[in-house]
């Protein structure tokens, strides 16, 4: 009997050991694991940022080496141009004298800015209520928004000759709110197909909502979707703006006389008797690049903010 007892005691005693060495041992494990996971932590290797910081460097050498060029040339004088210096040999802030003595620089930008201002209006009250009625309402099926977008693949050479005889009947000829407005027109596929993420984006719950307070399609589009996709409206309207700005081809088509005609026109325009005058072209360059990149400087924070909002669901 007494064998049978200290037997059972002793199985009992192997058995406490093994519960108390047992969850000693996992503890330990997970420990090691802990160490182990602590000691590596996951950042990138040098060779990696190295890597990162090459190609940063290679793209912004990419960006603003065109803009240095012109800025270099921009103060060359002929001599310097033609023997292909890389530096000047000095300044010749002649050239940006003689861009706005001899050429209204000043009249080109205000036409330029006046029909990118045009175009973004166009173009928004366009797309605002097209793209509602594609999103929200489901007006004209899945393929609408690839047809819309197709249009702007075109190039615009093709319709050159229909667009001027159309311009031309409407009485907008040579002036820069016909030019806002064809340009908006044309401009419009590019802010749908923009405008569609920003749009989708929104619950459906939102639309139910607005209808449970008695709100029809009109009032649920001023009170409550274009509240929402403001950053997407703004980063749009930049695009635009910017597309509407640099365009050359249109300007070039539907303007003939300096009160209507716009800097990439102007620009083109500044050649003498017998040469071309680079520097004042520079000059005259840089005078319109200047006013875009101190816009989109001011404005990053909403193209960006805008563009990653509308990219994500």
């Amino acid at each position: 009997m007494s064998l049978t007892l200290r037997a059972s005691d002793h199985r009992t005693e192997e058995r406490a050991t093994e519960t108390l060495v047992v969850p000693a041992a996992r503890r330990r494990r997970r420990s090691k694991v802990r160490t182990s996971s602590t000691s590596r932590p996951g950042r990138p290797s040098a060779v990696v940022t190295a890597v990162k910081w090459v190609v940063i460097v290679v793209a912004i050498t990419l960006a603003l080496l065109p803009v240095l060029y012109m800025v270099g040339m921009s103060f060359k004088s002929p001599d310097d141009i033609l023997s292909t210096r890389i530096l000047p040999s000095r300044l010749a802030f002649e050239n940006w004298v003689a861009a706005f003595d001899n050429w209204p620089i000043l009249t080109y930008l205000r036409n330029s800015f006046g029909a990118a201002i045009v175009a973004v209006l166009v173009a928004l009250l366009v797309s605002i209520p097209a793209n509602y009625a594609m999103a929200r309402l489901r007006a004209g099926g899945k393929q609408i928004l690839g047809l819309i977008v197709s249009a702007y693949v075109a190039p615009p050479v093709v319709a050159i000759i229909p667009l001027f005889v159309l311009v031309r009947s409407a009485g907008l000829m040579d002036s820069v709110m016909g030019l806002g407005i064809v340009e908006g027109l044309l401009l419009t596929p590019v802010a749908v197909w923009l405008l569609d993420g920003f749009f989708r984006a929104i619950p459906f719950e939102v639309d139910e909502a607005a209808q449970i307070d008695g709100c029809g399609p009109l009032r649920t589009l001023w009170s409550v979707i274009l509240p929402l996709t403001a950053p997407g409206i703004v980063a749009v309207s930049i695009i635009v703006f910017i597309l509407a700005y640099n365009d050359f081809l249109i300007p070039l088509l539907l303007t003939q006389s300096i009160d209507s005609q716009t800097l990439p026109v102007g620009i083109a325009l500044m050649q003498g008797g017998r040469e071309v005058m680079f520097g004042q072209m520079a000059a005259a360059s840089l005078s319109g690049l200047i006013p875009i990149y101190l816009l989109a400087l001011f404005l990053q924070r909403w193209l960006v903010g805008g563009l990653t909002q509308g990219s994500v669901k």
